[in-house]
């Protein structure tokens, strides 16, 4: 009866580790909630929808991916435990962001269980710079890249004119601010001011004051360093105080997400950029990409944004290189990383070798009038691209990311 017993107990472990060997999990840590949670859910959704694909011909080396997530809140102390304990459950990979302190902790804290960490949305410049590891790799583009096509078309139409900045007070606000100010040459504090927003838990008296300041300031440009629902609250803010009237509106980072919730009236005539949106496939004929915005349109009767296309792609990156390296192993996974060219959603991709980022073409895009956006079968369509720009041309060079290492005081080679 005792031995019977005992290889009971040996096929039930047997059955078990056989179902552990047949899968791969992957972890998602993403803002279900919050301020960014129109991102996260677009997050999820592009996930799922990947590693269906992926599962549906054969998984990774003949793994299945099964995919666990948890909601980050936007908070870096949330997602700290979030990606601890999704690792201790044996995820090999952790994937996410949309807040940059967030996708900074979560990079860190799966550098420290040395595992592979990849950001969706994450755009301040210290992501993949002076704080940049070894163990993250950030697939959307950062600030300096957005800035950097934003400026061709702020310098040609606001060249002189007075700025005035309403940013989010963390590093993707400081940065991106910092950013915009570099290449539309508003470095001046005292000529082209400023007001800090709190982040996460700002309050509409927040936006309230915030947008009374750059009412009375005179200036002839408003800058909204703003994102997700915060941004839809300090734009609309803007045009209830009348200040569409006086000022151009500029967002630097945009989303479909951010342009939905605060509705295609309050956003006409906005200005800002992104690295991709649902329509650019269908202008530059990107055969993958249009399958991807058809597909995810017949299942969820709405158009991918950038945050949906980031996390479908970075599943499909981490699956290429896995199986480039021919292992899991993760000092195996970033060398087949880095360096490489990919394509799936739009043209020519880099992941670069020296700091991570994947350097890719950029857009500047001026949000469509409401008649436009009405149009369209899902009330979505509200970008009109006016300004393209190459990755190489967009990203810092490499002495320009080293010489921001050095003035953190960070090495200058990924460790």
């Amino acid at each position: 009866m005792l031995k019977k017993s005992f290889f009971s107990i040996l096929i039930i472990l047997w059955l078990f580790s056989g179902a552990d060997a047949a899968t791969i999990k992957i972890g998602l840590n993403y803002p279900e909630t919050g301020t960014y949670s129109v991102q996260g859910k677009a997050q999820l959704r592009a996930a799922k929808m990947a590693a269906e694909e992926i599962n549906a011909k054969g998984g990774i080396m003949g793994r299945r991916i099964e995919l666990l997530s948890r909601d980050s809140k936007s908070e870096p102390i949330t997602s700290e435990k979030n990606v601890k304990d999704m690792i201790g459950e044996g995820c090999e990979m952790i994937f996410g962001g949309s807040a940059s302190n967030v996708a900074i902790k979560s990079g860190k804290t799966a550098k420290s269980k040395d595992k592979l960490f990849f950001g969706t949305l994450t755009y301040s410049n210290s992501t993949t710079g002076k704080e940049g590891h070894k163990h993250i790799f950030r697939e959307c583009y950062n600030a300096w890249m957005g800035a950097k096509v934003l400026s061709k078309y702020l310098k040609s139409k606001y060249e002189g004119k007075k700025f005035f900045y309403v940013t989010a007070d963390y590093t993707w606000g400081w940065t991106t601010e910092k950013s915009i100010r570099q290449f539309s040459d508003t470095l001046d504090k005292k000529i082209h001011k400023r007001v800090y927003v709190p982040f996460p838990n700002a309050v509409e008296m927040d936006f309230h004051r915030a947008i009374s300041k750059a009412r009375f300031s005179n200036a002839d440009v408003l800058v909204l360093v703003l994102f997700g629902k915060d941004m839809a609250k300090g734009v609309t803010a803007a045009v209830n105080m009348g200040l569409k009237e006086k000022m151009d509106i500029v967002v630097p980072n945009l989303t479909l997400g951010m342009a939905e919730t605060a509705g295609p009236s309050v956003m006409e005539g906005v200005v800002g950029a992104l690295p991709w949106s649902w329509n650019i496939p269908f202008s530059y004929d990107y055969e993958r990409g249009k399958k991807f915005v058809r597909d995810f349109a017949g299942r969820y009767n709405a158009y991918p944004s950038t945050s949906a296309a980031s996390a479908y792609t970075i599943l499909y990156e981490y699956k290429n290189a896995v199986e480039r390296a021919r292992t899991f192993d993760t000092g195996s996974v970033i060398a087949a990383l880095e360096g490489h060219k990919y394509r799936l959603l739009k043209d020519d991709q880099i992941w670069r070798r020296f700091d991570h980022q994947s350097t890719q073409t950029v857009y500047a895009v001026k949000c469509k009038p409401q008649a436009e956006v009405l149009k369209d079968k899902f009330k979505q369509d509200y970008f009109e691209i006016i300004g393209v720009m190459s990755g190489e041309e967009a990203a810092r060079s490499k002495e320009e990311w080293m010489a921001a290492r050095k003035k953190a005081g960070k090495p200058v080679a990924l460790e």
